[in-house]
């Protein structure tokens, strides 16, 4: 191969070359945006262009945009901020979700991977008005998507409140928090090819949130701490760049299908997680029947394919999946599963070719014995 080919965007996007000079510029200019001189407020500018762009984005207003160090702390701050004593989470939410309330309750999720919208409901019939739903938009692992609308209907019908973790929905797939009514949503530059480091927690209509982060009076005293301004001139220019190429990515949808397609005709017993309902464009989880994950992870990473097994979010620790046990799967086929992932550089080629790696090396499992 003359060129590795990266197919690990859920992990992270590699930075936009546009975004890189904003950060550079932005790196450039002295001033520090709560300053009421000339370089305050020049930097100033910075951020709530940007925040202007996440709104954009996000089909909401740039008062409600509260900039984070990245996903996780804004996980955090919409899960401990909002002050709800009583927490309902998906079994499939990501580790910052899962770990920032330790006595969250989980809602079990069907095969597909879609929450059981039943189950919710019940659950739902318990002291709802101290309640917090906290449901990912977009699964990290398998890429479906949950079916939000409902499930703020379901909330808001018995008073209690919604947070939405998009961080793998943003910029694949159209998002309009003002019309979805969600409370929190959480997002991150990173993942669509900005900056690392930096995210963003958007605030539902009259909705406010308990600073966990104390300090200045930085973001409306919703998040205190200067401005990571480089970062956020990234994020803000990736924010524009994903909401334009949102129909290009969405479009490109058959080429993830034609690979999946391929792979399951050349690999008797594979299975694709998710494939009956909606996921976003990009993402495929797929096992190898006999082999195991992190046995691909390293043959196809020296052959120049970049994938992963899941969540990066685990210091590079190969793990089983949580997700796809939550959907049912048994240890041993969760633990030969694999997530492909594709992005805003992605050629049209890519996978294609590294569905004739994996077919090759599912063909050869013999010489990689578990």
């Amino acid at each position: 191969m003359s060129r590795t080919i990266y197919l690990d965007y859920n992990a992270t996007a590699p930075v936009r070359p546009e975004a890189i000079d904003a950060v550079t510029a932005a790196m450039k200019q002295t001033g520090n945006p709560s300053s009421i001189h000339a370089y305050g407020r020049a930097a100033r500018r910075l951020v709530e262009d940007a925040r202007a762009e996440v709104a954009s984005l996000m089909g909401t207003r740039p008062a409600r945009i509260v900039f984070t160090s990245g996903g996780t702390e804004a996980n955090n701050l919409a899960i401990r901020g909002a002050e709800r004593s009583r927490v309902l989470i998906s079994a499939i939410e990501h580790d910052s979700v899962l770990q920032a309330h330790a006595d969250a309750i989980r809602i079990p999720v069907d095969q597909q991977g879609r929450i059981d919208l039943n189950a919710l409901e019940e659950l739902l019939t318990i002291d709802p008005e101290n309640t917090l739903v906290s449901v990912m938009m977009a699964n990290n692992e398998t890429g479906v998507l949950q079916p939000v609308k409902e499930i703020v209907f379901l909330a808001h019908a018995k008073g209690a409140l919604v947070h939405c973790d998009a961080v793998q929905a943003a910029g694949k797939t159209a998002i309009n928090c003002e019309e979805l009514g969600i409370d929190f949503t959480t997002i991150s530059s990173h993942k669509m090819g900005g900056p690392q480091g930096v995210g963003a927690l958007i605030l539902g209509k009259g909705l406010e949130i308990k600073s966990q982060q104390l300090g200045g009076g930085q973001e409306r005293r919703r998040r205190g701490g200067t401005e990571n301004v480089p970062g956020i001139a990234g994020f803000g220019v990736a924010a524009k760049l994903s909401l334009e190429g949102l129909a290009e990515i969405q479009e490109k949808a058959y080429l993830r299908n034609e690979m999946e397609q391929k792979m399951l005709a050349a690999a008797p017993g594979a299975r694709v997680f998710g494939v009956e309902v909606d996921r976003v464009p990009n993402t495929t989880t797929i096992t190898m029947p006999g082999v195991p994950s992190d046995t691909q992870l390293m043959v196809l990473d020296l052959e120049g394919y970049a994938v992963s097994s899941g969540s990066a979010c685990s210091s590079g620790k190969v793990q089983t999946s949580h997700v796809l046990q939550a959907m049912g799967a048994d240890e041993k086929t969760a633990g030969e599963a694999i997530r492909i992932s594709t992005g805003w550089a992605s050629a049209d080629t890519d996978l294609d070719q590294f569905a004739d790696a994996w077919i090759a090396l599912f063909k050869r499992k013999g010489e990689h014995p578990r």
